[in-house]
């Protein structure tokens, strides 16, 4: 199983960006705002992880069945 670093930078990037787009809006007094821009940021990372984790899944069936 090929280990993808560009997927934890991708994930680092999207939560550097997300903390950054929420302190300015909080500076900006619009806080509801900010903790939607959070909580989409939130589940983008999430499909994100999932994914990785049905692909880690799918490469230990395949290495415990021998299929």
């Amino acid at each position: 199983m090929n280990v993808d670093v560009n997927a934890i930078f991708q994930i680092a990037g999207i939560g550097i960006i997300i903390a950054m787009i929420h302190t300015v809006l909080k500076q900006m007094g619009k806080e509801d705002m900010a903790h939607w821009v959070t909580v989409i940021g939130f589940v983008v990372v999430l499909f994100m992880v999932v994914r990785l984790l049905d692909s880690l899944f799918k490469e230990i069936k395949t290495i415990f069945l021998f299929q």
